[in-house]
């Protein structure tokens, strides 16, 4: 016979057979699955990294400063969620507010530099000047090599054309949106949870001191997020234009 305990955290109780909170255990059995999905994806992107037979390639796109200035300030959300979440326990509800609509601002920033990325890379543009050749990329090279003598014959001393990275475009624009897509999608899902909490702090009894699992859950899942984009940014961004980091 199943021995009961009573599990008493975060002001809720319930009858366990594990002294452990069961919504808390959930959340660590969907992170758990979730690090499985991350890695599959970043593992694919390993796999079939500088297999694409056409660029754009990470060196051609790629903007490490414009990516640093975005995953500092996930990370630094990561760090106004500890302070929301310590501004409720000692229950100062003001502060709590104050640094959940941080933390959601920050996130939406980090969404808005990923659009912006994706955008540009969508749109990247190749200028090569065809009568003073410089040090060439692959990619600069491929368009010197096919379009320079077009443009000389035509009176043109450059080429300036248009070779977007899209998810159709190669293997490397596949996995890249994939992985990089689905990581966006779930710090969007973050930002809806965080901005749900917000609102219903407003409704007496429902988030405070003693009652504070959902913000406790919320937390786990964002400092998740942020460990995940270290890796995805570590493998993909900088290991893909600094091959011997």
């Amino acid at each position: 016979m199943t021995q009961e305990h009573t599990s008493t955290i975060h002001g809720e109780h319930e009858e366990t057979s594990t002294g452990l909170n069961h919504r808390k255990m959930l959340m660590w059995a969907f992170l758990g699955s979730d690090c499985m999905f991350f890695g599959t994806l970043i593992a694919t992107y390993l796999v079939y990294k500088g297999k694409s037979l056409s660029g754009p390639m990470p060196v051609d796109v790629f903007d490490i400063l414009v990516t640093s200035v975005s995953t500092f300030v996930l990370l630094m959300s990561s760090m106004s969620m500890v302070l929301a979440y310590a501004a409720l326990t000692r229950g100062s509800m003001k502060g709590f507010r104050i640094w959940m609509v941080s933390t959601a601002i920050m996130g939406a920033t980090f969404v808005g530099f990923q659009v912006y990325e994706f955008s540009s890379f969508a749109n990247h543009h190749v200028h090569v000047d065809c009568v003073h050749p410089h040090e060439m990329t692959e990619l600069e090279q491929t368009v010197f090599d096919e379009d320079c003598e077009k443009a000389i014959a035509e009176g043109k001393d450059y080429v300036d054309k248009k070779i977007g990275l899209k998810p159709q475009t190669n293997l490397f624009g596949t996995t890249f949106y994939t992985l990089t897509g689905f990581h966006g999608a779930h710090v969007t899902l973050g930002i809806i949870w965080l901005l749900s909490l917000l609102l219903l702090s407003f409704k007496k009894g429902v988030i405070t001191p003693q009652k504070d699992l959902d913000v406790d859950l919320a937390a786990l899942y964002w400092h998740f997020v942020d460990i995940v984009w270290i890796v995805i940014f570590t493998v993909v961004y900088l290991f893909g234009v600094f091959p011997g980091f």
